[in-house]
């Protein structure tokens, strides 16, 4: 598929759901004087979710940390919960353009992803271009195309290995974050240079290749050469930390993606046979998309507010500071027209119905 115009939604109502909410969110907006980007309590969050990354790596690469096997590999974990910390409250809101109401600071703010691993230009065309705009349609929505060992969309090939997926499926989203930072960046640029997206971000698929590689040298060097280097701690001990860092940030981040989609109550449309989808985009996104957690104020803190997907999804130009509030409007909004709004109490409550769904994937 070269095209991004491969489906087209259903034309949007001038007094239809989405245009009386956009008015509603507007109006909030004026009525408490607010800016929709972030504020200074998310520039110290920043702060602080970045500490909890560089801070335990340099007390590794200082030697700080072979004091025990204990601490060494405990600092390790800390770099895992800082990357899920990072990638959800610091790199996201940037990426997306509200972090800040300066496009530079965005930029600035989005590069960090650069150096723990990932890659802004194929993680804009991904997650902002690709899963916003089709989320779980199959074919072009790649959050629910993960190869052949799992099946997230009832429209997927099964296998019989699929009928074990929501047991294995934990092991296997522990290596989300190792597969960024080894292969799948550059098996990505080469395929979105097929289908013509990079130009999209203004870049040669040239270029793109050689940041890449610079900066994966950069990442790989401080994060595991360093540390076999100076560490004072056996290079094998580095390898297992380096894997326990992934495997925190693997686990947490697929949790806390897939659990907002890849649900029972999902929709998963298939275009007709013209290529279009029956909803409009934004009654899509709330058929295929679900909070969880609305009342936990540390989950919301600490992951960026992508316990909100619903509001996150519709305007996702808004910095997560403002989606408690601004979810009280959407619900209202949603009820009004006689639309579905979805919400789980709570994180487990959520990750219960993401197995159902995975092994409904696998059995069905």
């Amino acid at each position: 598929m070269n095209k991004l115009d491969i489906v087209r939604f259903a034309p949007k109502n001038g007094d239809g759901f989405y245009d009386t909410l956009k008015k509603n969110i507007d109006d909030f907006f004026k009525e408490n004087d607010l800016v929709p980007h972030g504020n200074m309590a998310l520039r110290w969050k920043t702060v602080f979710m970045l500490s909890i990354f560089f801070v335990p790596n340099i007390l590794i690469i200082t030697g700080v940390g072979a004091v025990s096997p204990l601490l060494f590999f405990g600092l390790w974990f800390m770099m895992g919960v800082g990357m899920v910390g990072i990638g959800c409250s610091v790199h996201h809101d940037s990426n997306h353009g509200s972090y800040s109401k300066y496009k530079t600071v965005n930029k600035i703010v989005g590069d960090v992803v650069n150096v723990i691993g990932g890659y802004d230009v194929t993680w804009r065309i991904q997650h902002n271009l690709l899963h916003h705009t089709y989320t779980n349609i199959e074919g072009l929505d790649e959050d629910i195309e993960v190869g052949g060992l799992m099946r997230f969309s009832p429209h997927a090939k099964k296998y019989k290995l699929h009928r074990f997926q929501h047991i294995y499926a934990w092991f296997l989203y522990c290596l989300l974050t190792l597969q960024w930072v080894t292969y799948k960046d550059y098996r990505l640029l080469f395929i979105y240079e097929k289908r013509g997206l990079l130009k999209k971000e203004k870049i040669t698929l040239r270029k793109a290749l050689l940041e890449l590689s610079i900066y994966k040298v950069i990442y790989f060097g401080y994060v595991l050469v360093l540390p076999i280097i100076f560490s004072g701690m056996p290079w094998y001990y580095v390898i297992f930390g380096f894997l326990i860092l992934h495997a925190v940030a693997g686990l947490g981040l697929s949790c806390i993606f897939q659990l907002a989609h890849v649900l029972e109550s999902s929709e998963f449309p298939l275009p007709t046979g013209d290529r279009k989808i029956e909803n409009n985009w934004a009654i899509h996104q709330l058929m295929n998309t679900a909070d969880f957690s609305p009342r936990s104020r540390i989950m919301y803190w600490f992951i960026g507010g992508l316990n909100y997907q619903v509001e996150h999804h519709l305007f996702p130009h808004i910095s997560h500071v403002h989606y408690p509030e601004i979810s009280k409007i959407v619900k209202r909004t949603a009820e009004q027209f006689g639309l579905p709004y979805q919400v789980m109490p709570n994180f487990m409550v959520a990750l219960v119905k993401h197995g159902r769904m995975l092994r409904k994937m696998g059995r069905e």
